[in-house]
């Protein structure tokens, strides 16, 4: 039941602790804040008089800046989830503090007028804050992804408790007493306070450690020129119209509400002039306005994405338009009371619920670095100016100037005034986007479709196109971009024309704009011809625009099949997919062909058919994929790996696992990721996978199952499987002192740094089960801080994962190992190293067994002469570990490193490079000496450097096969070298970029040898 209301509210199971610590606080604070509303209203409106509620409004104006100024001083002091706390404490006192006080009153039967202005504005404070505190938490405590699915849940939340405070104000305004519906609120807010701090510690203390370690330093080192000057903000939102316009709505729009405000509550207090009437009636309004705004929600979203923002704002103004003109005609009759209610309930929910997230899209076309500053002053200017313009008009009804009608009719005008802004803002916009594209992100275009909706005004879509013939490709492509969100097939000819632009990427861009749905067959000709166009990315996107011609379907599988010859594997991969998109079984035949040759080429083909493969599920090529894991390419096993994962071939499972180990970073990835996709296919052979004595293929089945596993299933088979683990692996830690013991440090090192990558890979994994029991960002963070070198900062890590992070005994289980990791320093006392090492040739980890066996036939071979003595795979990896290059890289890739490299042996005065010559390879010397030495165009020739054991050449030309600029040879003796070829150099710099900087660094320094030796010689 509870899975199948998470599907239709396309939640995750993920989401569902959050969801159930923070909705009953949602809940309750919705109830507060409308009985706290209610109450406050109604005794202000009663006891002190509607007609001063324009000069309470002006007062807050003055108040709001000094109250964002003590907001901004208390997040200076405290940190972030005192800060929470302490906010919701301070808000919980100002209600629980009114509330005794009216009771005081009530109880003594005493009254102080004065008092119920600060009681209004006091308590409004409370409705202000409240509502932002809980948005700000909830999206503090959620990623982006998971707050875009929870935050409708959440408002939906808060609305309920809207609608329930509608009838408890109802039931106990009229049997009780106003004062009786205020003192409520607080013990709602009390309440949610449990599950509030809950939520704080559980998920936002974690995520705060490093910032509340960093709160109130200051980095006097900044230079002054990167704050930014006073009035810089308000500079700019002068000098932009676009800004202007965003500042005239977000002031226009609460300025109406606020009047349409006043005119509710004179309304009612006059028809209602007891106390408990007019809360009751107040209790009626809030439960239709919520029950009708939780009605809204279930469309607004469908209802935004079809107007966009800028409609939806303009579309608001008139219904504001509306509102005023239907109070001006009806304030006088006796149907004042229902419309002035219905209106007032309106613009609630269209200013609150729906404008105010559509000003937001104003300031996403600002610079990042902007974006904040300029939206914090538009939003104080506007909050200020909105209440004093509000309450200046509600004044000329109060100081008895103007008839309530008269000043409805005064709405009416700025009203107008309202939809005239929203107008020029539409235009505005497109003006601002193009101005802004050259310094804005991929997400441009839906940003602005966001704003723009369906983008069906004539005069905007003309401005677009208008941006077709812009000499800025930049701009064209936004344009481009911007033409194709609206799928018009008007604007074909146009495009058509843009075909025949020199700049690919305009090409692309008009192709991917087009709609050819009702085009004529000279017009598919016309796109058909970029098919033989020069840019494989071209000739891509055309086929895949042909395909979409389904009214012309025998004309685009004509031309789509003739790109399966294509010379590229990208076009003849996009080409079988758009046949079989067609669905014409006469061609099927033809893209298997196409489909076993990509297979069969091997190298790039290979890597574009186990896509399409992958991509159109086509399981029948399993086992020819299958036979592609043995590739000697990387990126093509990769892609076979990531093949047999989409397509769910759970057979596959018993391959990939033993592949792991040995795998590279990437290919390591891959697997992870193909096992998840089996989905529970391969449910069952990881669960058996989770037996395996092996620690890295039993981290690989944790790895998946954390994913693929509910929550119950992960606490009753994963936590006890990653305890039992954590407890066992010490043994390991044994076999570095033994070898030490028997005097080789390079192995016992290597034994040491194997032991570590194996208790890393225990950690990696309860670390993965513990982010699928609690929040993911809590465990990154928490992880992040345990591995800090501030000592403060670990020791808080550690103390929030002594507080059972996700699971209690998982938690104190990894702790332990945490902490035995700080302790491992210290010296094991070794009895029998001999049986120690013994032993571990018995042991599952394949390089540990290695280890053992090789150090306990190492006296038998020490003495065996260079010449007859051939380098293991495990003296390789002996040798790479003792290299800069790449002393941080793991055993595991050690071991691949060595791998893929050739041992050779040259006798003395061999040379290796030759001046001139091209070179592929880069070498890197194992024993033996070898001069770098250059000739200069004048014939004379001098010795750059002579080079020993650990040090490396050629690495300079191996990349692009360059011709070398020195000649390098053997020296003094013969010289054992390993050599990597340049392809396999290139593929070790992407995966290990700290090798590519290792290589520059030596680079550098050889230039400057060469720089210097040529001046001399000259």
């Amino acid at each position: 039941m509870v899975g199948t209301l998470f599907r239709l509210l396309g939640l995750r199971a993920e989401d569902s602790r959050k969801l159930w610590v923070m909705m009953p606080v949602f809940y309750f604070a919705g109830i507060a804040e409308l009985l706290s509303y209610t109450a406050f209203m109604a005794l202000f409106n009663q006891r002190f008089g509607v007609q001063f509620l324009p000069f309470v409004y002006i007062c807050e104006a003055i108040i709001i800046p000094l109250e964002s100024w003590f907001l901004a001083k208390l997040a200076e002091k405290l940190p972030k989830a005192r800060l929470m706390r302490t906010l919701y404490l301070i808000m919980t006192g100002i209600l629980l503090i009114n509330g005794l006080l009216l009771l005081i009153f009530k109880v003594v039967g005493i009254d102080f007028i004065w008092y119920y202005p600060i009681l209004f504005i006091s308590s409004n404070f409370v409705v202000r804050q409240l509502t932002l505190l809980l948005w700000s938490t909830a999206f503090d405590l959620c990623p982006t992804q998971q707050a875009k699915r929870l935050m409708p849940i959440f408002v939906g939340g808060a609305t309920l408790g809207g609608v329930t405070a509608g009838f408890i104000a109802q039931q106990v305004g009229h049997s009780w007493g106003t004062e009786v519906v205020y003192i409520l609120a607080p013990l709602f807010l009390i309440a949610g306070l449990f599950n509030f701090r809950k939520a704080i510690a559980k998920y936002l203390v974690p995520l705060t450690l490093k910032e509340d370690k960093q709160l109130g330093k200051v980095d006097l080192g900044a230079d002054a020129a990167d704050l930014v000057p006073k009035g810089t903000y308000y500079r700019q939102l002068v000098k932009s119209p676009f800004l202007l316009c965003a500042v005239g709505l977000m002031t226009l729009m609460p300025a109406l509400y606020f009047l349409m405000e006043y005119q509710y509550f004179t309304t009612t207090e006059a028809v209602f002039p007891i106390e408990r009437d007019l809360t009751t009636y107040y209790g009626m309004i809030i439960t239709i306005q919520f029950s009708a705004s939780l009605l809204l929600q279930t469309f607004s979203g469908r209802l935004m994405n079809w107007l966009g923002a800028s409609n939806m704002l303009l579309a608001i103004s008139i219904v504001f338009l509306a509102g005023f003109g239907l109070s001006a005609l009806f304030l006088d009759t006796g149907s004042a009371l229902a419309v002035v209610s219905a209106t007032y309930a309106l613009f609630y929910i269209l200013l609150y619920y729906t404008a105010e997230p559509c000003y937001q899209l104003f300031f996403k076309m600002l610079p990042m670095n902007q974006r904040d500053g300029i939206r914090y002053v538009a939003q104080g200017i506007a909050a200020s100016g909105g209440i004093v313009l509000g309450a200046g008009l509600a004044l000329l009804h109060s100081n008895g100037y103007m008839s309530l009608a008269g000043v409805a009719i005064i709405g009416v005008v700025f009203a107008a005034l309202l939809i005239i802004i929203a107008w020029f803002g539409r235009s505005l916009y497109i003006k601002e986007l193009i101005k802004s594209v050259q310094s804005f992100q991929a997400d441009l275009s839906e940003v602005a479709v966001a704003f723009l909706g369906g983008m069906r005004s004539t005069k905007v879509l003309q401005g677009v196109m208008e941006h077709l013939n812009n000499p800025n490709d930049h701009v064209r492509e936004v344009a481009l971009e911007l033409v194709g969100k609206t799928d018009d097939v008007s604007f074909l000819p146009r495009l058509l024309e843009l075909l025949h632009d020199d700049n690919p990427r305009i090409r692309i861009g008009a192709l991917r704009a087009m709609s050819l749905q009702g085009s004529t067959i000279q017009e598919l000709v016309q796109v058909a011809a970029l098919l033989e166009d020069e840019e494989v990315d071209v000739r891509v996107e055309c086929v895949r625009l042909i395909a979409k011609a389904e009214h012309l379907e025998s004309q685009a599988h004509y031309f789509i099949r003739l790109k399966l010859l294509d010379t590229q594997p990208q076009v003849v991969a996009e080409g079988i997919k758009a046949l079989y998109a067609l669905g014409r079984e006469e061609s099927f035949s033809a893209c298997d062909e196409a489909i076993i040759k990509m297979l069969d080429n091997g190298g790039e083909w290979a890597v574009y058919g186990c896509r399409t493969v992958a991509d159109l599920g086509l399981s029948t090529y399993t086992d020819w994929i299958m036979s592609l894991l043995e590739d000697q390419k990387p990126a093509v096993r990769v892609a076979a790996v990531k093949s047999l994962g989409r397509l769910q071939y759970d057979d596959a499972i018993g391959y990939l696992l033993p592949m792991y180990p040995m795998a590279d970073e990437e290919l390591r990835k891959a697997i992870i990721q193909a096992l998840i996709d089996m989905g529970d296919k391969g449910i069952a052979a990881l669960l058996e996978g989770l037996q395996h004595p092996h620690p890295l293929i039993w981290d690989a089945c944790v790895a998946a199952l954390a994913h693929l596993l509910p929550e119950a299933r992960i606490r009753e088979t994963l936590v006890d499987s990653c305890i039992q683990r954590l407890q066992s692996s010490n043994r390991e830690k044994s076999l570095s002192f033994a070898i030490a013991e028997l005097g080789n440090a390079g192995l016992a090192d290597l034994a040491e740094q194997r032991h570590n990558e194996i208790r890393n890979a225990l950690c990696e994994a309860a670390w993965v089960v513990l982010a699928e029991l609690t929040d993911e960002r809590v465990v990154q963070v928490v992880r992040e801080s345990v591995q800090d070198e501030d000592e403060e900062l670990r020791e808080n890590g550690l103390e929030v994962l002594a507080e059972g992070l996700g699971d209690r005994r998982l938690a104190y289980a990894l702790l332990d190992m945490l902490k035995s990791n700080d302790e491992q320093a210290v010296a094991m006392e070794i009895v029998d190293p001999i049986a120690i090492i013994e032993e571990a040739r018995l042991w599952s980890d394949d390089w540990l067994r290695d280890i053992a066996a090789h150090a306990l036939s190492q006296e038998e071979q020490e003495d065996m002469p260079n010449d007859q003595k051939q380098l293991t795979m495990l003296d390789k990896v002996l040798f790479l570990k003792q290299v800069s290059l790449f002393s941080n890289i793991s055993v595991d890739e050690l071991g691949l490193i060595a791998g893929i490299t050739r041992e050779e042996v040259h006798p003395d005065q061999t040379f290796l490079l030759r001046q001139g010559e091209t070179n592929a390879n880069v070498y890197l010397i194992v024993e033996g000496n070898v001069e770098l030495s250059i000739v200069s165009q004048s014939g004379g020739e001098g010795t750059l450097n002579v080079l020993g054991a650990k040090q490396v050449f050629g690495e300079t030309t191996a990349l692009d096969q360059a011709e070398s600029s020195i000649s390098a040879q053997a020296i003094f003796d013969d010289v054992r070298l390993l050599m990597i070829k340049g392809e396999n150099l290139a593929r070790l710099i992407r995966l290990y970029p700290e090798i590519g900087i290792g290589l520059l660094h030596a680079s550098s320094a050889r230039v400057r040898l060469l720089e210097s030796m040529l001046m001399k010689m000259s």
